[in-house]
């Protein structure tokens, strides 16, 4: 009876969390029910039909927003800092040195929208980040390499790209692919679009794609971006969909090659046993298919396991080790991000 109970409770859990990371996400039921089964341009067409005409606010609001998605967890008077991650009065914002501002991830003079709705104050892509960092950033596009900055610690730049901590890589990523999706040049708005590209301003275009889903693959969505999701809806009411479906930039972006799509590849991959005890089994490989990465995860996003055990197309992860509870397992492969929800319960 007492693992019956314990079972019950985790798959009650689960069933409060949505696909992927989210544990406290608030995703409104059927949200994304028109994207379900499409892929590639229809995909993304779906997802801004969803995402488009959110509740627009001034510049100055804009302000006052951050102060409540950037939040420090652990100093409610705080802010996080976008490139520097340092933790900073919410009283400091100006245009000093150490001062905090708003920075727009999608540089505003790609596509020259400026402060102005909805592009220019529109939170999904804008947080805090140091005046000085934030200028020296100005309007480059992201890409690796470069010289480290002095103050920005972990973030290198060159004279046309702009390279953020790893911690942040994900997060500004899914920044740019949000915008791509919800500006598509509809009703007198500018049509945004990630390219492969750098020093693309002032094309509405920002780069470079390829190193985006990259950022996006490596580092998924932890509770602060996801809690910041759930925020910005509760203003905008809308929504980042990579945040909440971190494999629609796969579906969009990547789509397997040959006669197959991104559904063949993920209808047939399930994992067992349900609830797992010490073992989890990773089955239902499409012929040819490969993975290429695999990692578990616990309902904060946090990797608590990258498994390399394979045999015969089956990949086996030993999860003796880790605590009771929900996991995601997020799987890679042919350039296809696929998520799958894992108990133990002992």
């Amino acid at each position: 009876m007492k693992h019956k109970q314990k079972l019950l409770s985790l798959i009650i859990l689960l069933a409060a969390t949505s696909t992927g990371f989210q544990s406290i996400c608030q995703i409104p039921p059927g949200y994304y029910d028109p994207a379900t089964g499409v892929y590639g341009a229809q995909l993304k067409n779906a997802l801004n039909n969803i995402i488009d005409n959110h509740v627009e606010f001034s510049y100055d609001d804009v302000k006052d927003i951050l102060q409540e998605t950037d939040e420090d967890p652990q100093n409610f008077n705080n802010v996080i800092l976008l490139y520097t991650g340092r933790s900073q009065a919410k009283s400091t914002f100006g245009g000093g040195a150490n001062d905090w501002n708003r920075e727009h991830v999608w540089a505003k003079s790609h596509g020259d929208f400026g402060n102005n709705p909805p592009c220019g104050t529109d939170v999904h892509h804008m947080k805090p980040t140091d005046a000085s960092v934030n200028s020296d950033r100005g309007n480059k596009d992201f890409d690796n390499g470069g010289q480290q900055h002095p103050e920005a610690t972990g973030c290198y730049y060159t004279q046309y790209t702009w390279e953020p901590r790893d911690e942040v890589k994900g997060d500004v990523a899914r920044m740019i692919l949000y915008m791509d999706v919800r500006y598509e040049g509809n009703s007198g708005e500018p049509d945004l679009t990630a390219v492969d590209a750098v020093n693309t301003s002032p094309a509405p275009e920002h780069g470079r794609l390829s190193t985006l889903l990259a950022w996006h693959a490596s580092d998924p969505p932890d509770a602060f971006e996801i809690n910041r999701n759930n925020v910005i809806y509760s203003y905008q009411q809308n929504r980042n969909p990579f945040i909440d479906h971190p494999e629609f930039a796969g579906y969009i972006w990547n789509p397997p090659s040959g006669t197959g799509n991104a559904a063949d590849l993920a209808s047939g991959i399930s994992l067992f046993p349900v609830p797992a005890n010490s073992m989890v089994t990773i089955s239902g490989l499409a012929q040819n298919q490969d993975i290429n990465t695999v990692v578990l995860h616990d309902m904060n996003g946090a990797v608590q396991y990258i498994p390399s055990t394979e045999s015969d197309g089956q990949y086996k992860m030993d999860v003796s080790g880790l605590p009771e509870g929900g996991y995601v397992c997020r799987i890679v492969s042919d350039g296809v991000i696929i998520h799958r929800k894992v108990i133990i319960c002992r």
